[in-house]
């Protein structure tokens, strides 16, 4: 059964726990739709469903007592994802009082709610309204991966794209404004971009800085079990100011780095310049833009070092002409998730913590091939011939990227 979810969350619109406790409630709603709402009893239609909680009758929940405790602890305790990620004692026992007075309302532990949809609801969120958000919600509701599908449009108003996928009504596509409509994802992307044409490109950068510092811990809050996944530009330092401000392990913040450059190399390749490689893999590595860099993979050499690096040129300028729209990285990023939500175990070329690799001493992201699952990253593929020009082109690149990430205010 449904009940007024703006209408309590006008109730409670002046207290810090009220994303919380409509969260907790939509949960009780969707697993136990038997329950009939009210503002100070459960009551179950279905006399049969009264083993289900060890409940008989008519419950009484004693709302406005539960609700002045919980106003007493949140006044003096700053919402959860506001703590720092290094203030662990104080997160978990903030997460043990809201499981404690959780079980005065429905006898349900809320960690137990989490981990059970988890297991159960494959729900992905979008953040960010704009093109490259719609083109994800597009591609990924196309390919039918997710069970629930949440849009977190951060605009003003509803304007272009999203104001169609409002009239037109995708099936299992929620679009919301409120952070807490993610709560329980299993991958959360990351789409929005703060960018302008009248700075530097520091300005820029810390701009969208600035607002992921709003956007990620509290996400992170939601969802505390997902894999993050940037699109957002410029992308490896995204992925390293989300991995940051999560606090997440490193295998589950995961930029989108070359995977469709990647997926384009290799059809041209076999289909356009109809090459016979044996299936062996080749993909595009490194920093995305005009320092990134070709890496065959497999131990036997199918062909020669010098006909690998001819048709890796030729491919690479058939590329060049390519430009990356919107809806071509939408389906990318679709491609991403649907590896991570089903555990696909395939290869990709993302961004990820690339320290330790090619003599990398510094915490950067970059693109090396990847196998994805449900953790995320659960295996970097290591090159097993090394070679100067990849190495001396990453190193590069990790040096200007570690450069400009001192300069950021995180």
């Amino acid at each position: 059964m449904e009940f007024d979810c703006e209408g309590l969350r006008r109730l409670l619109g002046k207290y810090k726990f009220r994303d919380l406790t409509v969260e907790e409630l939509k949960n009780v709603n969707m697993f136990f739709p038997h329950f009939r709402y009210s503002m100070d009893t459960y009551v179950f239609k279905d006399s049969s469903q009264k083993d289900l909680l060890n409940f008989t009758g008519t419950i009484p929940v004693m709302y406005h007592g539960l609700i002045k405790e919980m106003i007493a602890k949140f006044q003096e305790e700053l919402p959860l994802y506001s703590l720092s990620s290094s203030d662990e004692a104080r997160q978990v026992d903030l997460l043990a009082y809201i499981a404690k007075i959780t079980e005065g309302v429905s006898n349900i532990n809320s960690k137990n709610w989490a981990n059970h949809e988890n297991k159960t609801v494959k729900k992905i969120t979008v953040v960010g309204g704009g093109e490259l958000g719609v083109a994800c919600t597009l591609a990924i509701s196309a390919k039918g991966i997710a069970d629930r599908l949440v849009l977190l449009d951060l605009s003003e108003g509803t304007k272009g794209g999203m104001m169609d996928l409002e009239i037109f009504n995708l099936p299992n596509v929620e679009i919301s404004k409120d952070l807490s409509a993610s709560a329980h994802s299993k991958v959360v992307i990351f789409t929005v971009n703060s960018l302008g044409s009248s700075q530097s490109y520091l300005d820029v950068v810390q701009r969208n800085v600035d607002m992921f510092r709003a956007l990620v811990p509290a996400l992170g809050h939601y969802s505390q079990h997902s894999v993050m996944l940037v699109a957002s530009q410029p992308v490896e330092i995204m992925t390293y100011v989300t991995w940051k401000l999560s606090a997440f392990p490193a295998n589950r913040v995961i930029g989108i780095g070359c995977n469709l450059d990647s997926q384009r190399l290799q059809y041209i390749i076999t289909n356009v310049l109809k090459a016979e490689t044996s299936g062996k893999p080749v993909w595009v590595i490194g920093e995305q833009g005009e320092d990134k860099v070709t890496k065959w993979g497999g131990q036997e050499e199918v062909m020669s070092h010098n006909s690998q690096v001819q048709l890796s040129s030729r491919a690479m300028e058939l590329l060049k002409v390519k430009g990356q729209r919107s809806w071509s990285v939408g389906l990318s990023v679709a491609d991403l998730v649907d590896s991570l939500i089903n555990d696909r175990k395939k290869v990709h070329s993302v961004s990820t913590l690339a320290k330790g690799y090619y003599d990398i001493n510094s915490e950067v992201f970059l693109s090396l091939p990847c196998i994805l699952g449900t953790s995320g990253v659960s295996e970097v593929i290591k090159s097993t011939v090394q070679e100067d020009r990849v190495t001396e082109k990453l190193q590069s690149s990790a040096s200007t990227l570690h450069d400009l990430q001192q300069q950021l205010k995180l």
